[in-house]
């Protein structure tokens, strides 16, 4: 079988977006923003921790294993269960959505001395929203650092340690979830360029070439693929709606609030404001291509039945995908390649919430004590979070189901941030307006009709959702008008 064939022309045209997408919209972003020739917060205000100069290069690839942690492997392979739409929407969401908001974040950031999300919501959005999102935007990086050690150990305890029950008193996950965490509060406590800075890159390089074996896999063994027709806009096995599920499902590759935490503490290492279009969009956009990729791999394995039905749409699914599209001594590879996702944004979750609760505390981070005082209670809440998920049943689909809906209810306030800057500065603030509204229903919809939630009938979540959409509407506008007086 070919790589081409007819059945991939909605996974091409995908492609063909993404690509588009990011030579053309993502210049006509930068330009509304308007990067200046201006010292950025990496020179400023150096102190050899946070704030470090580092090359366009060098960020970017850093930027993209902060921002690709499971998100956009776990969300393909159960975001493709709708359907070959998926090949479309995640591209388009990007480019309109998941793009604006990454760029918008790290550079609102860069023009603010680094301020994290948390500082920009505070100054474009006022107090009481800063005291809400503070709250939120810990949370969700507690469970995301503890889903990470969780998925992890996991990969890592089945490939190589040959682990089949993944019970915590088992002296091999126990240690690989320590050694895990270790590694999250050394790169968390060391200046961002000793570790980080150091072997990012190369992790980043390993990212894409176990993704492009995959590619290459396709050609090599061809792959069978559904073109999007009039009856298959939505064929999920368990009936789910495409709205607003789809775009809770699928978070990194098409958007994710998540990038909000990770594109602020680049900003502290951006050389200059004209980097900031390939680090911040173009890294989305890559990690984007990652997750159709991944999709399309796992279409074609549900297609063919070699996924047991209790694991369809599980991280599990990794492993079935490498053994196929890649020779066996390279598969390990692979699942090397996809166990750095979680450990390389796990541990900038947790930088991003120490960098986070010292801003808001005003807690200078030169000092490597002050940095422990704030790192020590984090790793215990984390620890506590762990040993729960790992004895209660179904824990692990409950945290990431809180952490989806925390995940994309921070990108809110991001896009809004971007809205109100745009609007000050009497610019076009639709591009960022629009997706914010979207989200706004979505995320609302989303948490009323879900379990995890309040668990209304679907259209009356969707009633609900609007009405809150013309309410944070008429707030948006409120506060730009304000802000012109």
């Amino acid at each position: 079988m070919s790589f081409y064939n007819v059945s991939m022309i909605t996974f091409i045209l995908g492609i063909i977006i993404l690509i588009l997408g990011y030579i053309f919209y993502s210049r006509y972003i930068e330009r509304t923003f308007v990067p200046e020739d201006i010292p950025t917060p990496a020179h400023k205000y150096q102190d050899g921790v946070d704030y470090v100069p580092m090359s366009k290069n060098r960020n970017a690839l850093i930027h993209l294993l902060n921002i690709a942690g499971m998100g956009p492997i776990i969300g393909a392979i159960q975001g493709i269960l709708f359907g070959p739409i998926a090949f479309i929407l995640i591209p388009l969401g990007c480019i309109f959505a998941g793009g604006v908001h990454d760029y918008f974040a790290g550079m609102l950031s860069v023009r603010n001395r680094g301020a994290q999300i948390t500082g920009l919501i505070h100054k474009y959005l006022g107090k009481n929203a800063f005291k809400i999102f503070m709250v939120i935007v810990a949370i969700m990086l507690l469970l995301l650092a503890t889903v990470f050690v969780y998925t992890a150990g996991d990969l890592f305890a089945e490939r190589f340690l040959g682990v089949k029950d993944f019970v915590i008193t088992d002296p091999k996950v126990l240690g690989t979830y320590i050694v895990i965490l270790s590694y999250f509060v050394m790169a968390t406590l060391f200046p961002i360029d000793k570790i980080i800075g150091k072997f990012y890159p190369v992790l980043g390089l390993m990212l894409i070439i176990g993704t492009g074996f995959v590619l290459a896999g396709f050609m090599i063994n061809g792959v069978n693929l559904q073109n999007l027709n009039l009856t298959n806009i939505n064929i999920h096995p368990n009936k789910l709606p495409l709205i607003p599920m789809f775009f809770m499902t699928v978070s990194c590759g098409l958007l994710s609030g998540f990038h909000s935490t990770q594109a602020t503490i680049i900003s502290r290492t951006v050389d200059k404001e004209q980097d900031g279009r390939r680090i911040f969009y173009g890294m989305m956009c890559l990690e984007s291509l990652i997750a159709i990729i991944w999709a399309a791999a796992a279409m074609d394995i549900y297609s063919t039945n070699l996924v047991p039905q209790n694991i369809v749409g599980t991280v599990n699914v990794v492993n079935i995908i490498a053994n196929k599209f890649v020779p066996l001594n390279l598969a390990f590879l692979v699942t090397i390649a996809i166990i750095i996702l979680p450990i390389t944004s796990g541990d900038t979750a947790l930088r991003g919430l120490r960098i986070t609760i010292a801003e808001a505390l005003n807690l200078e981070q030169k000092s490597i004590l002050k940095r422990l005082l704030i790192v020590i209670p984090i790793v215990i809440c984390v620890l506590a979070i762990l040993v729960w998920a790992k004895t209660n049943a179904n824990s692990f689909s409950l945290i990431w189901r809180y952490f989806t809906f925390f995940n994309q209810l921070i990108a809110i306030p991001t896009l809004c941030c971007a809205t109100v800057f745009l609007a000050r500065a009497k610019k076009n603030y639709f591009v960022a307006l629009l997706p914010a509204l979207f989200y706004v229903f979505i995320t609302m919809s989303f948490i009323f009709s879900e379990k995890i939630g309040f668990n209304f009938p679907l259209k009356y979540a969707e009633i609900i959702g609007l009405l809150l959409t013309f309410i944070v509407l008429f707030l948006l506008i409120k506060n730009i008008k304000n802000s012109n007086t």
